[in-house]
């Protein structure tokens, strides 16, 4: 309950849809069974919850209950200090492309989870909120090559974002 205080900002931040854009575009289909494990956070639109966090990392799960479990860990300042996990849960909305999820880490805060991109071998996926106020870039691995990262900027910038507004986050390269 901690987290309360600081997750009500980013539902209502997550809600925020007023804008002239067209809504964003999801993919066409989410595999879910592919998409399940660990994804890097190669990149994101930076806020509160996240920032001074490093080596961060989503693992998604299949759960007994249908939901899947979405655990969120990352070390804060360095790469040496202590790992931490938020341990939250997904639920697939739209079942017909399993592209829109609503994703709680803290009863009863949900958020909408959009997958707009995603590789077709499910080595990269670029996920975001439906105001654009959040979005990010994740990866199978800790690195992405930088002709792909550029290149998923470009579409991106398709979508109504602005580039500049999205930072890396520090992985290790080890």
């Amino acid at each position: 309950m901690r987290l309360l205080p600081y997750l009500l900002p980013l539902l209502l931040i997550g809600c925020a849809t007023t804008s002239d854009k067209p809504p964003l575009r999801t993919v066409d289909h989410v595999d879910l069974e592919r998409y399940l494990g660990r994804w890097y956070v190669i990149a994101n639109i930076p806020y509160f919850l996240e920032n001074g966090k490093v080596a961060s990392y989503d693992t998604y799960t299949r759960r007994p209950d249908g939901k899947l479990g979405n655990d969120f860990t990352f070390r804060k300042g360095s790469f040496e200090a202590p790992e931490k996990t938020w341990h939250g849960t997904a639920e697939v909305v739209n079942r017909e492309t399993n592209a829109e999820w609503k994703v709680q880490f803290i009863w009863p805060i949900t958020s909408t989870y959009l997958v707009l991109e995603l590789d077709p071998d499910y080595r990269w996926a670029v996920v975001a909120t439906p105001g654009r106020k959040l979005l990010w870039v994740l990866a199978r691995e800790r690195q992405l090559p930088d002709e792909t990262y550029q290149s998923i900027l470009e579409r991106i910038r398709g979508q109504g974002y602005d580039p500049a507004r999205i930072a890396k986050v520090p992985q290790p390269t080890g």
